[in-house]
C-alpha cells in the first residue's frame, strides 16, 4: 500500500503545472518555430480593444483566455482608466476565442483595484486556477479619447499594484484579493517604489513560487524614473511574497536607457528558469522591440540562450501580409509532453488605433 501511495505521488507531482517540461528551452530555436498567423488565430472585438491574453487549458478540454479589454472609442490609451479582465474560450489553442464574461469588472474607486484591472496572467496549482492581475484607482478626470502623458493619465497609472483572484475552474466566479499581493517598496530610493507591473508567475519542482514584474523608481517626478524588472519569492500562489531587492536582467555596465525588458513570461523546466521578454532596445537580440528569450539557474542571474531572437518586432500573416506593429506580452501554451505549440501576443491594428491578440502557431522543435 506504501509502494502505491509513493507511485500515485510521483505521478501526480509530475502532472501538476510546475512540473518540469521535457526537452530543453536552452537549444530551441524560437525564430525558426514561428508559423504565419492565420485569420481564426486573431481574437478581435470590434467594440473593444484587447490585450494581454493568457491562456489555460481546462479539465474540460477546452482553452480559456484572460484577456485585457477596453471601449475602442476612447482610444488605445484609456487602458489606463477602463480597462476590466474577460474570458474567452476555444476548442483549440490557436482559437477561434469567442468572449465569455468579464472576469474582474469595476467596483469603485474605494478599492486598490476598483476602476481598472489589467494585465492578466493565469497559472494552475493543486487543482486551482491563480490569475494575477495588476489593479488601479482613483477619481481623476480623464479625456476621452484618452491621451498619453497628461496628470490624470499618470495618476492612475501610479496605482498599479499586483493582486491575485482564485478560482476552482476557469468559468467559475474568481475570489480577489482585499489588498495588493505585492505593493510598491516603501524604499523611497528603489526601482520599484512608484508602480510595480506586469506580473509573471511560474513554481519550481520545490514548491517555490517566482514572481516576476516590472517596476519604475521615483526621480521627482509625476511619470517617475527609469522601469526595471525584479523578482519577489514565496511559498503559496498567494504569497506573502519576499523581494529580491535589486533589478535583475541589467547589464554589468551603467546604462542610460530608461528601459531594456518588459512583459515578461516564465516557465520551470529542467532545474532551470526560462524567460520571454519584450526586448525594448535591442540589448538581448540586436533587434529593438524583439522578443528574446533567457534562462536561469537561480532566477537572480539571467542570460540569453543560444537562440535568444523569439520573434522580430513585425511578424507574419497566413495572407501575406506583415503585421504593423510589434508584438508585446508574450505567453507560451505547452501541448501535454511539454512543448510549446502556440505563442500568445498583443499588437495594434492600424497603428493601434484597434488591437487583438494573436496566436502564433509553433513548428514543433527538432
Amino acid at each position: 500500500m506504501k509502494c502505491l501511495f509513493t507511485l500515485l505521488l510521483i505521478y501526480g507531482l509530475t502532472n501538476l503545472s510546475y512540473a518540469q517540461k521535457k526537452g530543453s528551452a536552452d537549444d530551441w530555436d524560437f525564430s525558426k518555430m514561428i508559423q504565419p498567423v492565420p485569420a481564426q488565430n486573431m481574437f478581435a472585438d470590434p467594440a473593444y480593444n484587447i490585450w494581454c491574453g493568457s491562456v489555460v487549458k481546462g479539465k474540460n478540454n477546452k482553452y480559456y483566455m484572460f484577456y485585457s479589454r477596453w471601449p475602442r472609442k476612447n482610444g488605445h490609451q484609456d487602458w489606463v482608466r477602463h480597462s476590466e479582465i474577460a474570458l474567452a474560450v476555444a476548442d483549440f489553442p490557436g482559437g477561434p476565442f469567442k468572449h465569455l464574461k468579464v472576469v474582474l469588472p469595476a467596483r469603485g474607486a474605494a478599492y486598490w483595484d476598483g476602476v481598472n484591472t489589467h494585465n492578466p496572467y493565469v497559472i494552475t496549482y493543486k487543482g486551482k486556477y491563480y490569475l494575477y492581475y495588476i489593479g488601479m484607482t482613483g477619481t481623476a478626470q480623464l479625456e476621452e479619447p484618452a491621451k498619453f502623458g497628461t496628470r490624470a493619465w499618470w495618476l492612475y497609472r501610479n496605482t498599479q499594484r499586483i493582486g491575485v483572484a482564485v478560482a476552482d475552474n476557469p468559468e467559475a466566479d474568481f475570489k480577489r484579493s482585499d489588498k495588493p499581493v505585492f505593493t510598491v517598496n516603501p524604499d523611497t530610493t528603489a526601482f520599484d517604489a512608484v508602480i510595480v507591473s506586469n506580473p509573471a508567475v511560474t513554481i519550481n519542482d520545490k514548491g517555490k513560487v517566482l514572481l516576476m514584474y516590472k517596476g519604475v523608481e521615483k526621480n521627482g517626478k509625476l511619470a517617475g524614473g527609469r522601469v526595471k524588472i525584479g523578482i519577489a519569492f514565496a511559498d503559496s500562489p498567494t504569497g506573502p511574497f519576499k523581494r529580491y531587492g535589486r533589478p535583475i536582467m541589467e547589464p554589468k555596465e551603467k546604462s542610460e536607457h530608461w528601459m531594456l525588458a518588459e512583459d515578461p513570461y516564465l516557465w520551470f523546466a529542467n532545474k532551470k528558469y526560462y524567460a520571454i521578454v519584450r526586448d525594448v532596445v535591442g540589448k538581448f537580440t540586436g533587434q529593438e522591440g524583439a522578443l528574446a528569450l533567457l534562462s536561469s539557474s537561480n532566477a537572480i542571474d539571467w542570460q540569453v540562450t543560444k537562440h535568444p531572437l523569439v520573434t522580430p518586432p513585425k511578424i507574419k500573416y497566413a495572407d501575406g501580409r506583415t503585421s504593423d506593429d510589434r508584438m508585446e506580452r508574450p505567453f507560451l501554451m505547452f501541448n501535454d509532453k511539454g512543448m510549446p505549440i502556440v505563442l500568445y501576443g498583443a499588437m495594434g491594428i492600424n497603428g493601434r488605433e484597434h488591437a487583438m491578440n494573436v496566436a502564433v502557431p509553433l513548428k514543433q522543435p527538432q
